[in-house]
């Protein structure tokens, strides 16, 4: 009796299970209805339209445009004329069967796309014959327009989701746009807002005939938002245009605030080519480049030695450490002996004696090289010295990712006693054995966006904002200053080392740099620059490099340009690095000639020598 009792005990709690889900589904959930027509019910992703991207000035740099993929849900899909398919869209056959078994093996149930981003044409066309392709269906989005064919390495591009997007992150279907690389991946979540459903009703010919009970079970997206860059466009793509047929990064910054004016990588590319259907064919051509690389963004990832851009940082330090004061002079015979057999080079003629600002002003080896030695030996060990050096770089952004936001980037390079420990392999080392790094040519490498952060820093006379792509609003300002980050050396020591890169451009390395009615204060460098070829160090024609600010009082903007196998600092990096600050605090250029010869000027020859088998001579 006990086990027939407690059967139908069994059956009555069973049986309410049935009648309490049923009364669920059909009276409480007011889903029941529609999910009991799927078949003629249809339900897609409702896009909001990606934000739009504008300049400093309000520019609109990216918008969108629309474009239409070809959908299936699987198990939705009836035999149909694969001919008349192929015909309609343009796909080939091949291409057609292998993209409907990559949407089975991906989900029955979920949307797949079959054939992306087709034309308005085909569009048109194939809304009046969806009939005959039962579970198919079209769907709309909008794809990006790029109005201006310069700064592709800030915008960077969207691209269709891969599969490791996917299962990083269940927002994203198959066929969805992803930002990759530079502001279109770093404000990726504030771009792409948050997309909606649609449910949609078909008829008995796989046609849609409007939405599935006036909409009442959509749910709208949310708009996504807009993103004003402190990228001035005409400053961007002035740079890409003097940049041309060159190699190398140019990056100008706003001092008083962090903000990035323009970042110049080269060679670039049309961010438009991008778009479209030839995304994919384009891309892999500009990947496959091995050679000048137009992908690899050298204004944040190439690591060069500063050259003589690193006397002005080396002056401050040795000021603040009381190694120099501003009278310190230095004998130079067109160099000196610091060790036995051991001679650094310098221009200056026999018998120079320089003091702080003429040594800037001569960009004079001699006595930059004795400052380091002293700097170094000022500490109770060469290794303490080389540590509390690195201290101070460090404060001017040296040695670390800045912080900027944008995703790539490197660290660059400041040695401390453990890298030349490992260097020297437990032998004994002394300040002669790194005395290059007083001019900028040891172990130290910086990217070219370092090398303008640092100008800002000198610009400033002891602070700097972090650099910084987008402007930072807020309820009361048109935008908010990055942290203020301030360097390891008092103000006070900024104000002869200033005054020794203004004779800089007025008198000294770089006097093609001088623009009429502005003071322009600025350092010139040049970099030994080798490679290897068979096996064999090979030097090279030397990299061209230069930094600066103006005006003198108040700076507007800090620059720094890296110009590869561009043979010294005033012959390619000044005169571009000139024209830019002419051209953004003047709006005009009263150098014509000089801007046609940057403008028309080229280095390939020069980045052809190493490959071409041939013979070669350097610095011509």
């Amino acid at each position: 009796m006990t086990r027939i009792y407690l059967l139908k005990l069994l059956t009555i709690v069973i049986s309410l299970i049935f009648l309490i889900k049923l009364f669920g589904l059909q009276v409480l959930n007011k889903d029941y209805d529609k999910l009991s027509q799927n078949n003629a019910i249809i339900e897609i992703e409702d896009y909001p339209e990606r934000g739009f991207i504008y300049d400093r000035k309000g520019r609109i740099l990216v918008s969108n445009q629309p474009a239409y993929d070809i959908m299936i849900i699987p198990e939705n899909l009836s035999p149909f004329d694969t001919l008349s398919f192929c015909s309609l869209t343009g796909i080939e056959k091949k291409e057609l069967i292998s993209n409907l078994e990559s949407a089975r093996r991906f989900s029955m149930r979920l949307p797949s796309v079959i054939v992306n981003q087709i034309s308005k044409e085909v569009y048109a066309k194939l809304q009046e014959q969806m009939w005959k392709f039962q579970g198919f269906f079209i769907q709309r989005k909008s794809i990006r327009d790029y109005r201006f064919s310069f700064g592709a390495n800030v915008l960077g591009y969207v691209s269709e989701v891969n599969n490791q997007d996917l299962m990083g992150d269940n927002y994203y279907r198959q066929g969805d746009l992803i930002g990759r690389q530079g502001i279109e991946k770093s404000y990726e979540n504030e771009l792409r807002g948050k997309k909606g459903k649609k449910f949609l009703q078909k008829d008995r010919f796989n046609r849609i005939i409007g939405p599935y009970k006036n909409g009442k079970y959509d749910i709208e997206p949310v708009q996504a938002k807009n993103i004003n860059l402190t990228i001035d466009i005409e400053l961007q793509s002035y740079g890409e245009k003097l940049m041309k047929n060159k190699r190398g990064g140019v990056v100008a910054i706003e001092p008083e605030t962090g903000e990035v004016l323009a970042l110049v990588t080269a060679p670039s590319y049309d961010p438009k080519i991008l778009v479209g259907r030839q995304r994919s064919d384009n891309y892999k051509a500009l990947a496959n480049d091995t050679v000048s690389k137009p992908l690899f963004d050298r204004a944040l990832l190439a690591q060069y030695s500063p050259g003589s851009t690193l006397k002005p940082l080396n002056a401050l330090i040795a000021l603040q450490e009381g190694v120099i004061n501003n009278e310190t002079q230095h004998n130079c015979n067109k160099g000196f002996y610091y060790a036995k057999n051991a001679h650094m080079d310098c221009n200056c003629t026999y018998g120079t004696k320089n003091d702080l600002i003429k040594s800037i002003n001569k960009s004079c080896n001699t006595f930059f090289s004795k400052t380091y030695l002293n700097l170094i030996n000022n500490s109770k060990s060469t290794a303490e010295g080389i540590d509390n050096w690195k201290k101070y770089l460090e404060s001017f952004g040296l040695g670390n990712y800045l912080g900027y936001d944008l995703p790539i980037g490197r660290p660059g390079l400041i040695p401390n006693s453990s890298f030349y420990n490992d260097l020297y392999k437990g032998e004994n080392w002394s300040a002669t054995n790194i005395i290059s790094n007083g001019i900028g040519q040891g172990e130290v490498l910086a990217t070219p966006i370092q090398l303008a952060n640092y100008t800002s820093a000198i610009a400033n006379k002891g602070f700097y904002f972090t650099p910084h792509f987008v402007k930072i609003k807020d309820e009361e300002k048109s935008y908010t200053k990055m942290p203020k980050i301030t360097t390891a050396v008092d103000t006070n020591n900024f104000f002869n080392v200033i005054d020794g890169m203004y004779k800089v451009i007025e008198e000294g390395t770089a006097r093609i740099a001088k623009i009429n009615g502005l003071k322009v204060c600025g350092k010139t460098g040049t970099v030994e620059n080798f490679t290897i070829i068979k096996g064999e160090k090979t030097q090279l024609t030397d990299h061209s490099i230069f930094i600066a600010f103006a005006p003198k009082e108040s700076p507007k903007i800090a620059i720094a340009a890296f110009i590869e196998n561009g043979y010294w600092g005033s012959r390619w990096a000044a005169p571009i690095s000139s024209l830019m600050i002419e051209k953004y605090l003047n709006n005009t250029i009263t150098r014509p000639r000089l801007e046609k010869r940057m403008l028309n000027g080229s280095l390939e020859l020069e980045y052809k020598k190493p490959i071409s088998g041939e013979n070669f001579k350097i610095n011509e």
